[in-house]
């Protein structure tokens, strides 16, 4: 079973070179059932990290509650580990702290479209710079399997032994609908594959959604490795701005379903557009000389 971790955990990175490359692994090795798609995006998030040449300290990652929180503790970067439903609003915080970090978001699909599914609408249409990178599974693994906002209809599981009766959330076709400028989907089984999407995803200057189709090997016997490489297809190349319809029917097809880049828009990052951080990470300015007096006066 999977272990959970107690939330609001912050931690920092310890530098180190392994052969010439940055290592990300931490002294914790993962607790993940065996044949979890969560080794999978494990392996690709590092990857892409090292294609890209980043440093531990130039990286956070907030993670949500669920499995892949427990991320928290296996890879070398600052991470905060926060409340269920809740990383992306500590991650918009974290990047109008300090803008120059490579801010990433791991989080489930009941942590991210569900609870959290208010905050993900709202981090879309802001655009700010955060890549959203969301095992998407169809369950809560963490809670032994209940079904999750993502599951197809007709799901069972032991919130719903009958089948669920409900329509699924459509993360792709919501974030184009939203205003988001990245869309994409890979699969944790397609370490390459999804390691170049969220490169692509963490080169992007603005909100990038990266949506994983994770198998979970404990609670979801549909949803299998096997089943994805048989219901998924590769996308050539994203649609614009000028095909935003063409996109949104693709994110809508059912049966078979697009992985790689579905949509890609070039737009002002929310953070880009604050007149505050264009003097410079707000981390860095000299508050020494801030007096503070007439803030409190105005309280008394």
């Amino acid at each position: 079973m999977p272990n959970a971790q107690k939330p609001l955990t912050i931690i920092a990175p310890k530098t180190a070179v392994k052969g010439g490359k940055q290592n990300w692994n931490t002294r914790v090795f993962p607790t993940w059932c065996a044949g979890c798609g969560d080794w999978g995006v494990w392996a690709a998030l590092k990857q892409a990290l090292t294609n890209l040449g980043k440093k531990p300290e130039e990286v956070v990652i907030v993670y949500g509650v669920g499995c892949s929180g427990n991320m928290t503790s296996f890879v070398n970067t600052y991470a905060f580990h926060g409340l269920h439903g809740r990383a992306l609003p500590v991650a918009e915080g974290i990047k109008l702290a300090n803008n120059k970090l490579t801010v990433i978001v791991v989080a489930g699909d009941g942590d991210g479209y569900g609870i959290g599914v208010g905050h993900f609408i709202h981090a879309l249409r802001r655009n700010f710079d955060l890549t959203y990178i969301v095992h998407n599974n169809a369950v809560y693994g963490l809670t032994t399997g209940q079904t999750s906002p993502t599951a197809l209809k007709g799901f069972k599981s032991k919130s719903t032994p009958e089948g669920v009766i409900e329509e699924p959330v459509n993360p792709l076709a919501l974030a184009i609908a939203t205003g988001a400028t990245f869309v994409s989907r890979s699969q944790a089984a397609d370490i390459p594959h999804l390691a170049q999407t969220i490169e692509a995803g963490i080169k992007h200057n603005g909100f990038s959604l990266v949506d994983v189709f994770q198998h979970c090997a404990t609670f979801n016997k549909v949803n299998t490795v096997q089943w994805y490489r048989e219901h998924a297809y590769k996308l050539e190349k994203p649609f614009g701005p000028q095909e935003k319809t063409k996109a949104m029917g693709k994110a809508l097809e059912t049966g078979r379903y697009p992985v790689g880049v579905l949509y890609h828009e070039e737009r002002p990052a929310y953070d880009d557009e604050v007149t505050e951080l264009k003097k410079g990470p707000l981390v860095e300015r000299d508050i020494s000389n801030v007096d503070i007096t007439p803030l409190f006066d105005e309280f008394r």
